[in-house]
């Protein structure tokens, strides 16, 4: 059938990135017995005819050859086509009959094309999951749970596949699609969780059938969950990783089916002209998708069945992370990093657990534990002491040079928890740091955290200086280092930067670096009138073309000078631009000598987007006061309960009106009673502020009450 390829009009057709006429060669080249060719064509047809899981008029066109590919004995890796063919198949089930427009500017039913056709086709999954290739019989098995209608059918399949397969991945599997089969099709809901309660109550079974079992009857009624479940869980598991024998060649990371070939890590060359920033997200990438322990997919879906439950949940964290299998611990501490950067609570238990994996004998999971504290740094406070002396100890044993220690795993592990150490604003963490800077070894990642060292501004500042000029602006990679450098030196505050991040600025207007520009004016605000020596580069560019640098240069001016005549008549310009937010945050900052903007201020606080809103009441306090209260806390409050994103800039200005925001009062508390984390796209460390200041915005205005001579009701 292969043959029959170029009767298809390709391009007609569209793709990701552009006409599919490049479509054929791919799949022909799939048939290849040439391993890095058939690569190669399988990547090409992911990245573009299903891009992101899409699927195009092209992609359901190649359905027939595809299949056509996979029941050819002859065909080189088999398995990767009827993967292939899994991955369409689920990605057009997930988007039902959508009909959507396609590049060609025809409307396109490519999804319900081939969910179709998929379902046309189920009894070629049912030969493949008899296959002798277990991966292939790994991709149909799945397949049954998707396109196979018949219930008693597939049930019946399903059920006489689970005594044939002896891999522990396959027979997870296999309970796994009964599953998803019971949540596709009502009809099966009742016998495949009557099956499941059989195999889950059967003491006779293997413990990870039934922990799975287990797991799956969870998924499929979760109001069913009892307060049993989670000490049966942990009792199956202690079933499946009996404590390994310790030997002297003990490697760490290893489970039940050996040593993990993740712990060879080597160093990965990077193309020249790929920053390393950059490459070192994809390896971060690359590292967050391996799976270590056979039961991790599992774990990972019970913890999404249990979701709120968070006790339960970090009851079965800690027995994960005092698991005696390396591997279950290692994947542990992905899942303890989910809940934590999620849900609220009191999680110093867990952070002391997974300080406890910061082990010298085991780099590879010491890293993997560092990682996430470091992500973790407003709550990991608990493993300051750990991970200084984790670091202490690198340092006593490997010297100066355990930064750039010729072991990839030894090495990644020691940056990461200088690193986590740095976040904690803990000087244990310079040593290594400064090597970093002195040695240019790496030095982008200690530009990252510098900035909350202050109390060693004089021994950072002057090197980050040194970078920050040494910065070639003609290279167009530069610019990434080139901002993390200057947002650290105005953390630190010391303004001995300031005359380098003059410079630095006059430089990137030469090269019209215009955002590189404005972030560096942007620092030099930060500074406050200990700045006011850049004003001869500052000033000019208030007048630049670009929005940016004017916006920056405007605000600046304000900062370095505070001379609101010259620059309240200029932020008003400004209002129009696409930098008001900001701009309308310096009207804030200068008061009432602003009064001039206030009409539009109060026009704006009726704007359609949230942020401009929040935005203007907040600049309207700060300017006028008492007189623009109500409308102010109207505003904060409607805002925040559209867009709770806004949550942080919203109890910011609350904070700052005291007695004045007590209407607001019953929102806060509201805030505060939500078990999962809120504020700006729900990131750990806003959420951990948005708190504080919740407390404080009711500390203040119930302490203003309990004054006689006030009268303010808080209720």
């Amino acid at each position: 059938m292969i043959n029959d390829l170029d009767g298809i009009a390709w391009s007609s057709m569209g793709h990701a990135y552009g006409p599919a006429d490049d479509v054929p060669m791919w799949l022909r080249a799939m048939t290849s017995p040439d391993a890095e060719i058939r690569g190669r064509a399988l990547d090409d047809f992911y990245g573009a005819a299903h891009h992101q899981g899409d699927v195009y008029p092209c992609t359901a066109a190649s359905l027939p050859f595809l299949f056509d590919m996979a029941d050819d004995p002859a065909t080189p890796d088999r398995a990767s086509i009827v993967a292939l063919l899994l991955s369409i198949g689920r990605a057009a089930v997930d988007r039902g009959d959508t009909v959507y427009i396609a590049p060609d500017g025809t409307l396109s039913t490519a999804t319900a094309d081939s969910a179709a056709l998929m379902r046309e086709r189920a009894d070629t999954f049912v030969a493949y999951a008899t296959d002798p290739d277990v991966r292939v019989r790994g991709a149909a098995i799945e397949a049954l749970g998707l396109f196979l209608d018949d219930t008693d059918r597939a049930l019946t399949i399903l059920q006489g596949r689970l005594p044939a397969e002896n891999g522990i991945g396959e027979r997870l599997l296999i309970v796994r699609t009964t599953a998803d089969l019971a949540l596709r099709l009502p009809l099966a809901r009742t016998p495949v969780m009557a099956w499941l309660d059989t195999l889950a109550d059967d003491t006779t079974a293997d413990p990870d059938i039934r922990l799975a079992s287990l797991v799956h009857r969870a998924r499929c009624a979760p109001a069913d969950i009892g307060a049993a479940i989670v000490p049966t869980t942990i009792d199956l598991l202690r079933e499946l990783t009996p404590a390994p024998r310790p030997g002297p060649d003990d490697q760490g990371c290893q489970g039940r089916s050996g040593a993990c070939a993740c712990t060879t890590d080597a160093n990965t060359p990077t193309a020249e002209d790929v920053p390393p920033q950059i490459a070192a997200v994809f390896a971060d990438l690359e590292r967050h998708n391996r799976v270590h322990a056979p039961t991790t997919t599992l774990l990972r879906t019970f913890h999404d069945v249990l979701d709120a439950r968070v006790r339960e949940r970090t009851t079965l964290l800690t027995e994960q992370l005092r698991s005696p299998d390396p591997a279950t611990r290692h994947d542990a501490i992905r899942m303890t990093r989910d809940l934590i950067v999620h849900w609220r609570g009191d999680h110093r238990e867990l952070v002391l657990l997974l300080a406890n994996c910061l082990l010298p004998h085991d780099a590879y999971t010491a890293a993997a534990a560092a990682e996430t504290l470091q992500a973790l740094a407003p709550v990991a406070e608990p493993a300051r002491e750990t991970l200084a002396a984790y670091v202490t100890a690198q340092r006593t044993t490997h010297g100066p040079a355990a930064w750039a220690h010729p072991h990839p795993l030894l090495r990644r592990a020691h940056r990461e928890a200088v690193m986590a150490l740095a976040r904690l604003g803990d000087v244990r963490a310079v040593p290594s740091l400064l090597t970093a800077l002195d040695d240019d070894v790496d030095a982008w990642r200690a530009e990252q955290v510098a900035g909350h060292l202050r109390a060693v501004a004089d021994e950072l500042v002057p090197r980050l200086s040194r970078r920050l000029v040494d910065i070639d602006l003609a290279r167009q990679r530069s610019a990434m280092s080139a901002g993390a450098v200057v947002h650290a030196l105005a953390e630190l505050g010391d303004p001995a930067a300031v005359d380098a991040i003059t410079a630095f600025a006059g430089a990137a207007v030469r090269h019209e670096r215009w955002n590189t520009a404005a972030s560096a004016v942007d620092a030099l605000a930060s500074f406050g009138t200990a700045a006011a020596p850049a004003l001869g580069v500052v000033r000019p560019l208030a007048d630049a073309a670009d929005v940016n640098v004017r916006a920056a240069a405007t605000a600046a001016l304000w900062a370095l000078e505070r001379d609101p005549a010259d620059v309240v008549p200029r932020l008003e310009k400004l209002l129009d631009s696409e930098r008001n937010h900001a701009t309308i945050d310096v009207l804030g900052r200068i008061g009432p000598p602003a009064r001039a903007v206030l009409p539009r201020l109060r026009a704006m606080s009726h704007d359609e987007h949230d942020w401009t809103r929040v935005h203007a009441a907040a600049a309207l306090w700060d300017i006028a006061g008492e007189t623009e209260a109500d409308l102010v806390v109207h505003t904060l409050s409607a805002a925040w309960a559209k867009n709770d994103a806004t949550s942080n800039l919203v109890l910011t200005c609350l904070d700052r009106m005291g007695s004045a925001a007590a209407p607001a009062l019953p929102r806060v508390r509201a805030e505060l009673a939500l078990p999962r984390r809120s504020g700006r796209y729900a990131n750990l460390a806003d959420d951990e502020e948005l708190q504080r200041m919740c407390r404080d915005v009711l500390a203040r205005v119930a302490g203003v009450s309990n004054d006689p001579s006030r009268s303010v009701d808080t209720r």
